[in-house]
């Protein structure tokens, strides 16, 4: 019941937030025309239209990951692959609640829970991917994921072309430079300096592993 009063009252903000912003007062609105108590609906989203905005941007994470999981994504280029996730969750975006976010996220107090959320996204992307790196690559592959994915985001809310064609040969760019440094890391760790540094003064670097899930929350299995 719980999650199912979130959707509603993320469901009524959404109406709100063009003109409110993400706000406590879209909360408000919110909350009266669903009939959810205030209080609860401020329990539901203890800091109001911030905790709303990253429902909103969990939902679209939500939802490009469905879509990425129905789609034979098989003839593409891997990095062609990446370009349809960035591109599909944008699309599956409305770009004014969006631009209503960058807003919220571009101030002090809240520009880690943006960074975080770009971040998740990066994340998600690259599960749906298939991504099965468990070391430092781990973390290389969604800082630069989240550094296109930003970048293209700021483009996407500015551009004016027909259809975003700016935006997507933008997104195109960006991932032809984070591939070329890709294959510049790997050609670096094959030369004889890199080599010697990765068996040397790099060598801590392969003790870094990628987070794992917890196990001790209730209904996951320990064997």
């Amino acid at each position: 019941m719980t999650q199912e009063q979130k959707d509603r009252l993320l469901d009524a903000a959404l109406v709100h937030v063009p003109f409110d912003g993400w706000s406590d007062r879209t909360l408000r609105a919110a909350a009266e025309e669903t009939g959810v108590a205030p209080g609860l609906a401020r329990a539901l989203f203890p800091r109001g239209g911030v905790d709303l905005a990253l429902a909103y941007h969990a939902r679209g994470d939500a939802a490009m990951v469905a879509h990425l999981a129905a789609t034979d994504l098989s003839a593409l280029r891997f990095r062609d692959r990446i370009a349809h996730a960035v591109r599909t969750r944008l699309e599956l975006a409305d770009r004014e609640l969006v631009r209503r976010g960058s807003t919220l996220f571009s101030l002090p107090q809240h520009a880690a829970d943006g960074a975080r959320a770009i971040w998740s996204t990066a994340d998600r992307i690259w599960t749906a991917l298939g991504d099965g790196s468990q070391d430092l690559n781990w973390y290389t592959k969604r800082a630069t994921l989240s550094a296109v994915y930003g970048a293209t985001v700021l483009f996407w809310l500015g551009d004016d072309s027909s259809d975003h064609h700016a935006t997507w040969e933008f997104l195109d760019r960006r991932i032809e430079g984070v591939m070329r440094f890709e294959k510049l890391k790997a050609d670096f760790r094959e030369n004889p300096l890199g080599k010697k540094l990765f068996s040397g003064p790099f060598k801590v670097m392969e003790n870094i592993r990628a987070p794992k899930p917890p196990t001790t929350l209730p209904g996951l299995r320990r064997d």
